[in-house]
């Protein structure tokens, strides 16, 4: 008699060092890919893997198998039902190996499978983005994707926020930028705009989010944005993944508080979840990304104004690219300089001029800077943005008139100041370049199973 088992629940019975249930199992039977098949006539090796767990299992074969030459001719790719007999190794380079009674084929692979190369270069790769899971950088991050994904959900929560699904189709620009996909809802059948008006792809949830956070005080929603950016850069996507959450009765010093509680808490999460996979990264990756976890999870995040960090690069002497001036959107040199070269570790930026900010974030009483802040990391520099938000009617209104935006399709969210609002705050966080930092993945691409950019649709 034999058990259907997984890959991981295997490992994990290792791990445990359950001997009693360990000892129970004699023959197992799994379903999965053969990754590798090597044979020298007469003894084989497979290395195998069925999706549960980031490591392989090695199953060996002999000649007195029954179909032992058949299996000898596996290609990597086939998909296989196997049984055999459970050998503990813990002196072998893998802790167990089944040895084959039984292979059943259940789909060959064509020779011209792409993947029977053992390296591939990611350029290549993205142009099979439908095979690419299968390969190991894929088949570490993409589950890493999926840890980090529950990371987020559980944080919030455990900590009673509500989770809100915002729009996708929108009629407003909540960024300001105008960089958004128009959507076409005109047929030769029926002329007039489908919503009656322009309806775009949304650049952010968070307009819509805060109406919740008036109601639920504690909300967050994590869902895809689009940017119409023709920006072919390695941290550029047309269409991304967004954190935001939002929260009631709260001021930037508390979000500050949750961005910073946040990060730390996804980072430990991570690092218990999906040990293989952040170790596959830091030995194939990126050999700095334990360290750099590591350091965020111990440091306390500093805090330090725009107008502190503009002095500072005034005065470092350094000559850097971009001319440092009061007033200017800070460039990725200087926000590295910041945090590694001053304060040696993550800070916060606050108070920034206000012309180089959204409309929403709240006007402070110098009537020059508003309640925003950046996390900036060393490597990266900024990781998360976010401010206080413009509770006072009169103000806001006053600020989207100065910025020339057109209120109509904005007065439902003044509304909210009118009608119980309160002092509120939140963040945004792009999960993909979250993802990025912490893996040491250098393409935003590379993050995303099937990433949209310009002149890219492909799949």
């Amino acid at each position: 008699m034999f058990e259907f088992m997984t890959i991981r629940e295997l490992y994990e019975m290792i791990q445990s060092q359950n001997h009693v249930e360990l000892d129970s199992i004699e023959y197992v039977q799994l379903q999965g890919w053969v990754r590798t098949n090597r044979c020298n006539g007469k003894l084989g090796f497979i290395e195998f893997n069925d999706g549960t767990y980031f490591r392989n299992a090695q199953l060996v074969y002999m000649s007195e198998l029954k179909n032992f030459d058949e299996v000898s001719h596996y290609r990597s790719g086939c998909a296989l039902t196997v049984t055999g007999k459970f050998i503990q190794t813990p002196d072998g380079k893998q802790p167990f190996e089944i040895q084959l009674t039984e292979s059943i084929l259940e789909g060959d692979c064509d020779e011209d499978y792409p993947l029977q190369k053992k390296r591939h270069s990611f350029e290549y790769l993205r142009e099979i983005a439908h095979l690419r899971p299968r390969a190991n950088t894929y088949y570490a991050l993409f589950r890493v994707r999926s840890v980090l994904s529950m990371a987020i959900h559980e944080f919030f929560q455990d900590q009673g926020f509500i989770y809100v699904h915002t729009p996708l189709i929108t009629g407003n620009d909540g960024e300001g930028a105008g960089e958004m996909f128009k959507i076409s809802t005109t047929s030769k059948e029926h002329s007039e705009e489908f919503f009656g008006k322009e309806a775009y792809m949304t650049v952010t949830g968070q307009l819509h989010v805060e109406a919740f956070a008036m109601a639920y005080r504690d909300v967050y929603t994590f869902g895809p944005a689009f940017r119409a950016e023709y920006s072919n850069t390695p941290v550029h996507a047309s269409e991304f993944w967004m954190i935001e959450p939002e929260i009631a009765f709260a001021d930037l010093n508390d979000n500050m508080n949750l961005i910073e509680d946040m990060i730390k808490y996804c980072i430990d999460y991570l690092l218990e979840n999906a040990p293989e996979e952040m170790k596959f990264f830091n030995d194939m990756i990126d050999h700095e990304v334990n360290n750099r976890l590591n350091m965020l999870l111990n440091s306390e995040f500093k805090r330090m104004t725009y107008t502190e960090a503009i002095d500072i690069l005034l005065k470092s002497g350094v000559k850097f690219e971009n001319k440092v001036e009061w007033g200017m959107d800070l460039n990725r040199e200087h926000e590295r300089y910041i945090c590694e070269q001053v304060v040696h570790g993550p800070v916060f930026l606050t108070d920034y001029p206000k012309d180089i900010k959204a409309f929403y974030m709240r006007l402070n009483d110098d009537g020059k800077t508003v309640a925003a802040c950046d996390l900036l990391v060393p490597e990266v520099g900024e990781l998360v943005g976010g401010s206080q938000r413009e509770e006072r009617y009169d103000v806001l209104k006053k600020r989207m008139d100065e910025m020339g935006m057109a209120q109509e399709n904005l007065q439902w969210y003044m509304d909210l100041r009118r009608f119980g609002g309160c002092k509120h705050a939140g963040f945004g966080l792009g999960f993909d370049r979250f993802l990025m930092y912490l893996t040491g993945v250098s393409n935003i691409r590379d993050t995303e199973p099937f990433p949209r950019t310009p002149r890219n649709l492909n799949f």
